[in-house]
């Protein structure tokens, strides 16, 4: 008969010197020894369907709020319950601890809001490398703010491991990032992480990686970063997280204070997120080829709300809330090999001339696109500068805009008619409230037509189809 696998438990608060002095005390230790029971039960069961023996780790001594010195004893309860392929479950406690190693099959599993295991500094706390998987589940980890290792990118560092799995953890106060995955599978879902110094999660060089249903909050300089060190395929999924107040505080034009950055990854999608107040972007994606970024809630971005730019080929970019950001959606850097997007059914409202850089056209813009993309379906309210950016210079082509709103803008849309410019067509799109034209053209960054939504008035540039749109 196969042996059943069996249970490390870690052990409970210690017990006061006194005796028990009233019948309440003895129901209130039963209470909680049968919540431990049910705990380290329903955990066993949810991974292989059936109940593990418990192993007595009096030896090892890991007790709640035990100094770091006893943190080898933790390791080595870790190490041998990964040994025997079995979970640690942590008893409601404060664990002291750093620099644990997590084996092939370390599972760790608490009490939701009551197992805390707080990082005594020298290193990181958790670390893994090469092995095929790990789990965090139902605890709080907390870094006190502490320095971490000159070694360490993050208070949680793990490194080859092919399935991460992070579940109903809390994770504060890293110095650097929280999570620091590197060619890492698995997911981190329904998790709270806040207090990073730099990012919550950092995952570089994925293998389709599921980060859903966070909350990620308060960070120094990125909410969720999805990245690979040479452009390749991640197949990453970001979806259902909320993410605000994120900030840039190691500067830059668009490098940090992101709440979504996906960066030489392809085949990502961010879907359903919830994000506002960051200092820069909502969602960016820089040389991300098919993305998709669909159904996001955008809120009071510092900067573009979405952005997608330089190298990418590919993107589909629907059905997202802007509201309030200096810049709406930009769909830019055709000069370095961005183009071929699709951006339909979005709200792009409240936005303002005030960005946090100078730039060279300035802010307050709805939609920019450049090259090989429809632009179809959306309404624009409350554009200070144009309602739509189409091209740039000479860097236009294949432009379709159509059967858009653009309300309140001082110019609808602004298209590109300098030297080298390619086609654009502008159709079957209303503009209301836009006193100093619908739609005209500039060079560069200069206006160099009159009104070209009028009967015929757009015959003098071959490249620009100018039709039916209504005007009030």
């Amino acid at each position: 008969m196969k042996q059943a696998r069996r249970h490390v438990s870690c052990k409970a608060v210690e017990m006061k010197e006194s005796p028990l002095t009233s019948r309440r005390d003895l129901l209130r230790l039963a209470g909680a020894s049968a919540f431990a029971l049910m705990a380290s039960r329903s955990f066993a069961t949810t991974r292989d369907g059936g109940l593990r023996g418990a192993i007595d780790a009096g030896d090892y001594q890991p007790t709640p709020g035990a100094p770091d010195r006893k943190r080898v004893s933790l390791q080595k309860m870790i190490d041998q319950a990964a040994a025997e392929n079995a979970p640690v479950f942590l008893p409601p406690g404060t664990y002291k601890a750093s620099n644990l190693v997590l084996r092939e099959n370390t599972r760790i599993t608490g009490v939701p809001g009551v197992s805390r295991i707080v990082y005594t500094g020298g290193g990181n706390l958790f670390s893994a490398e090469k092995v095929k998987n790990i789990e965090l589940s139902n605890i709080i980890i907390d870094g006190q703010n502490r320095s971490l290792g000159d070694d360490a990118g993050g208070l949680l560092q793990f490194t080859g491991v092919a399935e991460v799995i992070i579940d109903n953890c809390e994770i504060a106060a890293s110095r650097k990032h929280a999570v620091r995955l590197e060619r890492c599978g698995g997911r981190i879902t329904g998790s709270r992480i806040s207090g990073a110094g730099q990012s919550g999660i950092y995952a570089v060089e994925s293998d389709a990686l599921s980060i859903t249903g966070n909350e990620v909050f308060d960070c120094g300089n990125g909410g969720i970063l999805v990245h690979r060190w040479t452009k390749a395929a991640d197949n990453s999924v970001v979806n259902g997280n909320r993410i605000y107040r994120i900030k840039a505080n190691d500067g830059g034009t668009g490098q940090n204070g992101n709440g979504i950055n996906i960066f030489r990854a392809d085949n990502v999608m961010v879907a359903n997120n919830h994000v506002s107040d960051c200092a820069f972007t909502a969602i960016r994606a820089n040389s991300a080829s098919d993305i998709q970024i669909t159904g996001n809630q955008c809120q009071r971005s510092g900067e573009t709300a979405v952005y997608v730019e330089f190298e990418f080929v590919g993107a589909v970019v629907s059905n997202n809330m802007v509201d309030g950001a200096a810049n709406g959606i930009s769909i830019a850097n055709f000069d370095q090999g961005g183009r071929l997007a699709s951006v339909t059914g979005n709200v792009v409202r409240n936005l303002t001339l005030k960005g946090p850089y100078e730039h060279e056209v300035g802010f307050g813009i709805g939609i920019a696109a450049e090259a090989d993309t429809l632009v179809s379906g959306n309404i624009i309210e409350g554009a200070p500068r144009w309602g739509m950016q189409l091209g740039w210079g000479p860097y236009l082509r294949n432009l379709v805009v159509t059967g858009n709103i653009i309300r309140k803008a001082p110019i609808g849309c602004a298209v590109s008619v300098a030297e080298g410019a390619g086609a654009a067509i502008i159709t079957d799109n209303v503009f209301q409230e836009t006193p100093c034209g619908a739609v005209l053209g500039f060079e560069w960054d200069r206006k160099v037509s009159g009104e070209l939504a009028t009967a015929g008035a757009a015959s003098r540039f071959a490249q620009l189809t100018v039709e039916r749109n209504r005007i009030s």
